[in-house]
């Protein structure tokens, strides 16, 4: 079987376009550099590419190669639906594709680029029916009870230790990995592993951007790294081979058993498909949920409306999503010389859509930068990417985050965040790694119960 990284499309480090832009280029903003996505999305950047260069032709950092950005609503629709054009799978969705040479840990960029989300029709279609069973509303149903109890455990433990806490330590990034393990199949035992395993990937994002901080902040981080890596491949082998030998109920049995073209998954297949599923869903789901509780902060009127009437909460939860749009973008790559908005686009150049940009197009949602939870259109947003390659998990995710806001909304209706967060340089996801919120009310103590008689 052919692996997607023996013939993805390395970057060639061009800063030209082959085709002259016909769009004005806006400099300051490094896309491609983690550190420059600290203070979240630029939206005001955003505007002015949508208004006045809505195909951008952002240069890169050196042997990386420039790319094409692109801002507007329709225009990003249009390339994600004329997936046979702009593939995923020539140069994967990632920014850029270095050089063999960067590719360390050795496992780990394979893993990266051999999953279902960089494979194009019809491959992409096969391997995801497969899959598709544990992310249908039969499942989400059956699993709904199950993130309940966690969401109650994890509100018993924040009002515990509050009224301040971190929301992200406590809540936003334990209740997704909870809710990927048991779809998953991963034993209890191994759980803690697997939280390990996201936090050194999470890491090396930082480490890249700025290297000194993460080892004054954890001084054994490089030291760890490549061990931890080899130690998650390692389980992952073992899993996908235990999982064919003696299958279970389970996505990881899935997984193990997938074929493409009538043939079982090579190990590269097996590691980026499980690896895609933690990585993807606690990511979006995790930054969803520290991002909707910024915006009930930010808009106290939309909140009032929702504790009034908790039936609001889905129109709330897909506004929210367009507001914090926590996937930045995903990359596709001209399989042909093709056009876009009137800018041409040569064979094999990279294209980066930026959904961010796209979820406030004023084109599409009048009044962008506030949050209208009775928008008409409030569900037509694309912050889980749109056509063939909408995110298998959709469902999984806004089932989380709706019940996680009735039962947080229900035990701490003043929840506040405090002002206090810390974005992590990642220029793929919204990375909010620390939100500080008082669980009763912005400088709120603890209410007292009084013993009744």
């Amino acid at each position: 079987m052919k692996l997607i990284s023996d013939e993805i499309l390395i970057d060639s480090g061009a800063q030209d376009p082959h085709h002259a832009a016909v769009y004005p280029t806006f400099e300051g903003f490094k896309f491609w550099d983690p550190a420059a996505w600290t203070d979240g999305h630029p939206f005001a950047l955003y505007e002015n590419m949508r208004e006045q260069a809505p195909v951008m032709w952002s240069p890169a950092e050196k042997n990386l190669s420039g790319f094409w950005s692109v801002t507007r609503y329709e225009d990003i629709k249009q390339v994600e639906l004329a997936h046979r054009v702009f593939s995923s799978q020539r140069g994967s969705i990632n920014m850029a594709v270095p050089d063999r040479k960067f590719w360390r840990p050795e496992k780990l960029a394979p893993a990266a680029y051999n999953s279902l989300i960089n494979l194009d029709e019809p491959l992409h279609r096969e391997m995801r029916m497969q899959q598709s069973n544990f992310f249908f509303p039969a499942y989400v149903a059956s699993i709904r009870d199950k993130v309940g109890l966690k969401i109650d455990a994890l509100l018993d433990e924040m009002e515990r230790k509050g009224p301040v806490v971190d929301f992200v330590k406590m809540f936003s990034e334990e209740l997704p990995l909870f809710t990927l393990c048991e779809m998953l199949g991963v034993d209890e035992k191994d759980r803690p592993k697997v939280k390990v395993w996201m936090h050194h990937l999470e890491l090396a994002s930082q480490f890249l951007s700025n290297p000194w901080q993460t080892f004054f902040s954890e001084p054994m981080f490089p030291f760890r790294f490549n061990r931890v890596v080899n130690d998650m491949f390692a389980y992952g082998e073992q899993v996908m081979a235990q999982r064919r030998l003696d299958p279970r109920e389970d996505l990881l049995t899935v997984i193990a058993q997938s074929k493409l073209n009538n043939e079982l998954l090579p190990q590269e297949y097996l590691d980026g498909s499980w690896l895609l599923i933690i990585f993807a869903g606690n990511d979006t789901s995790r930054n969803s949920l520290s991002g909707t509780i910024r915006l009930m902060t930010q808009f106290p009127d939309q909140r009032a409306m929702v504790l009034d009437d908790p039936s609001l909460i889905p129109r709330m939860s897909e506004e929210a999503l367009r507001m914090v749009s926590p996937v930045m973008h995903m990359r596709r790559t001209a399989v042909e010389d093709t056009e876009l908005n009137g800018q041409k686009i040569a064979k094999d150049e990279k294209l980066v859509l930026w959904y961010g940009a796209a979820n406030r197009d004023a084109d599409i949602f009048p009044n962008p930068d506030v949050f209208n939870m009775h928008r008409e259109n409030v569900d037509k947003h694309i912050a889980f990417g749109h056509g063939v390659h909408k995110c298998l998990g959709s469902r999984i995710a806004k089932m989380q985050l709706r019940l996680a806001f009735e039962r947080i909304f229900e035990r701490f209706p003043e929840i506040a965040w405090t002002g206090k967060q810390k974005i992590s340089p990642n220029a793929l996801v919204h990375a909010v790694s620390s939100l500080q919120v008082n669980l009763y009310g912005a400088g709120r103590k603890r209410p007292v119960q009084v013993a009744v008689s």
